[in-house]
């Protein structure tokens, strides 16, 4: 009996060391997988976007000379019109007896010198009466001309080609004269597109040789416009204008682009987005946007530091260079920054990084292919 309990105990132990013996902890998971890339100082491409508005290349109002009566309104309102087309009929009465009346003394003028001059030979008429029939028929000339343009402008015309806007005064309206304006023509074909760089900006070009020469007239300036529906036009603009001072108001200077517009698409007091192409940042640092996080009111983006661990770092973005976002401080060159899988990363953490490969971005290369290695 004695022996049966020491043999019941020793296995009652054994059970009990069975029980009491852990599993053994499971392998940690690896480190995510992010792409990431090695910033370089390069030279990019930058790109500045402004409101712009487009305006006729030339607006031309539609004024008579002449008071009277509108007889007919021959034209269209918004149709493509012609140098010389009538646009207006207004009542001739007027106009016609006063060509009628200036006429008739020019002739009444013309006879009086043609029979004084012989007399003079003669000696029958003084020389102040002939020079005063030849001041007279010199004025009756003028009279006669004024009239002849006065019946002339009762009939409006228009002098060039272009689109012709609403009529202000519709037939059966008096005319009163030039203070009154019909209506306006616009050339459409070319147009302008202006837009207006603040203070701070004009500043920033103006301290760069390469940025001050492209804001000149005539420069290699390339003017990009987007329409209202987020299309951009199929034809680029040249800075044709800079205002000589800035507004006093806004702080802001005027320029103005050049773009041709057979199709129309441009139309006048209509607002586009203006973006402009040339210039270029030298012994910058870029990213892709989509590196740059935004939280509680901060940017930043994660950093790949030593032991492959994560660590979030604050930057302040500048300008946009195609899909790159360059960063004017917060970065080094040389340090890695995760681009892709950032939901992946978290500040502390160790990843495993890989190239990032995208083409748009340009950092698929022999340097990127080593970023796993530790720095």
């Amino acid at each position: 009996m004695r022996q049966t309990g020491r043999t019941f105990a020793a296995a009652a132990a054994a059970m009990l060391a069975v029980a009491c013996k852990k599993d053994p902890a499971p392998p940690a998971p690896p480190p995510p997988e992010v792409a990431v890339m090695q910033v370089q100082a390069a030279r990019v491409p930058t790109t500045f976007e402004f409101t712009g508005e487009v305006q006729p290349y030339r607006r031309v109002e539609v004024r008579a000379r002449v008071d009277g009566v509108i007889e007919a309104r021959p034209f269209t309102e918004g149709a493509t019109v012609k140098p010389g087309q009538v646009l207006y009929r207004i009542d001739p009465v007027r106009p016609e007896a006063a060509y009628r009346s200036a006429q008739a003394r020019h002739q009444n003028a013309q006879r009086t010198l043609a029979r004084l001059e012989p007399l003079l030979a003669q000696n029958a008429v003084a020389q102040q009466d002939v020079d005063n029939a030849r001041a007279e028929l010199e004025q009756s000339a003028a009279d006669l001309a004024e009239a002849k343009k006065n019946l002339d402008d009762a009939v409006v015309r228009a002098e060039i080609a272009g689109r012709v806007g609403r009529t202000n005064l519709e037939v059966g309206a008096r005319v009163t004269g030039s203070s009154d304006l019909l209506t306006t023509i616009d050339v459409l074909d070319p147009v302008y597109v202006s837009f207006r760089p603040s203070a701070q900006q004009l500043l920033a070009w103006h301290q760069d040789p390469e940025s001050r020469a492209l804001i000149r007239p005539g420069s290699t300036l390339n003017v990009e416009v987007t329409l209202p529906d987020g299309t951009k036009a199929p034809r680029t603009g040249r800075l044709d204008f800079v205002a000589p001072s800035l507004d006093a108001v806004t702080g802001t200077q005027e320029f103005r682009a050049l773009f041709k517009n057979p199709d129309r698409l441009l139309t006048p007091g209509q607002f586009v987005r203006v973006r402009l192409l040339g210039f270029s940042r030298d012994s910058a640092l870029a990213v892709p946007q989509r590196a740059v996080q935004q939280a509680l009111g901060r940017q930043f983006v994660y950093v790949v530091g030593k032991g492959d661990t994560v660590v979030a770092r604050d930057v302040q973005p500048g300008p946009w260079s195609g899909n790159l976002w360059i960063i004017e401080k917060g970065l080094s060159p040389g340090e890695r920054v995760v681009v892709d899988g950032t939901q992946k990363a978290a500040p502390g953490k160790p990843v495993r990084p890989v190239a990032l490969v995208d083409s748009a971005a340009g950092t698929s290369n022999e340097a990127t292919a080593k970023l796993g290695a530790k720095q």
